[in-house]
């Protein structure tokens, strides 16, 4: 079996992972080995079978900042497959706390000229590592299934920039996109927020900020498996500890980065599940996964929202990991919960669904 691994490996190396998911799905199975069940969930085969690959790859271990931001972007295009042809995409500048970000714009095949819905992305990564091309595949599948434009952020990272940097950056951009929607061919009140792990934490920081700072708020707040909570210990932190793409020991070398003053970490700024009122906070779309360190705090936060009467939309997938909305690679359960993500912001932000 390990010999199998080791070729499917130098394959996946070669050319992506294209080769391994077009092995016939029993094949997928064996080399994936027995099905691992925990807490009532089983992991999807062929995620497991990716996960027993990237027990192979080197430097999956955090050392440098610099050596995990390079390893990100390596591993982020692996599971990337092809990237989605748009309409356009443009580089371009916004607004951050402190200066001028970079940003991307994402224009789908289908958008409108005008009028369209726009969701301003920020990407995960911890607050320390990812950038606009780690998450690149993902902005344009999303912008393309979604019918939608997408911002991408890139706000600045830790540790040369320590919290709460990140989320003033992302106030800044994400109010900057709502006084340029017209300019960006969006409709101001189709203009949603949304993210992935860490930029899932920033988009709950931007949707709850604008209601404090009475600033104009987004239509809908994507959260993908957010990161809500830095400063307690949940059940999953220790169910999914090691094994599932995000592991205990890489919580914590974030938090060590992004916020090495632990007082800091109940700050709604940087826990946005410790804010005492979510009242009146923006239609909100919470996924979490079965197998992830943070499902538990993910799914505390769509309770808390709905009991603050907050319109909410919350989908648990049971059989997938942290990270899944990146791995564009895998067919099966993964592409099936990525296009049930871009059903609902079509369904919200989407003026011709």
């Amino acid at each position: 079996m390990d010999t199998l691994l080791r070729t499917a490996l130098t394959t996946v190396q070669g050319s992506a992972l294209k080769p391994v998911t077009a092995l016939p799905p029993a094949v997928r199975r064996r080399l994936a080995g027995a099905p691992i069940q925990i807490d009532g969930n089983v992991l999807d085969p062929d995620l497991q079978l990716l996960l027993r690959l990237e027990g192979l790859l080197p430097g999956a271990k955090k050392q440098s900042v610099a050596t995990a931001r390079a390893n990100l972007l390596s591993v982020s295009k692996l599971v990337a497959g092809h990237p989605r042809e748009l309409l356009r995409v443009t580089e371009l500048t916004v607004r951050g706390a402190d200066g001028q970000l970079g940003a991307r714009l994402y224009v789908p095949r289908a958008a409108p000229s005008s009028g369209g819905g726009l969701l301003v992305f920020f990407h995960g990564g911890g607050w320390v590592v990812g950038d606009l091309d780690s998450h690149d595949a993902y902005c344009r599948d999303l912008a393309e299934e979604a019918g939608i434009r997408v911002l991408s952020v890139d706000y600045r990272l830790a540790p040369e920039a320590e919290a709460p940097v990140a989320a003033e950056d992302a106030i800044a951009a994400f109010s900057w996109a709502i006084e340029h929607a017209e300019d960006l061919g969006a409709d101001p009140s189709l203009v949603g927020v949304g993210g992935d792990s860490a930029g899932g934490n920033l988009s709950a920081v931007v949707a709850q900020q604008c209601v404090v700072r009475g600033l104009p708020s987004p239509a809908l707040q994507v959260l993908l498996y957010p990161a809500v909570d830095l400063a307690y210990r949940r059940p999953s932190r220790d169910l999914f500890a090691e094994g599932f793409f995000l592991t205990d020991e890489d919580i914590t070398w974030y938090l060590n980065h992004y916020t090495p003053d632990p007082s800091i970490r109940k700050n709604p700024l940087v826990s946005p599940i410790y804010a005492e009122d979510l009242t009146g906070v923006a239609p909100a779309y919470v996924v979490t996964a079965g197998f992830d360190p943070l499902r538990d705090e993910g799914n505390d936060y769509a309770t808390r929202l709905r009991e603050a009467g907050v319109p909410t939309t919350h989908t648990c997938e049971p059989s997938l990991v942290h990270g899944f909305a990146n791995i564009l690679a895998l067919p099966g359960q993964t592409r099936a919960a990525q296009l049930r993500i871009t059903t609902t912001i079509r369904q919200h932000l989407n003026p011709n669904p």
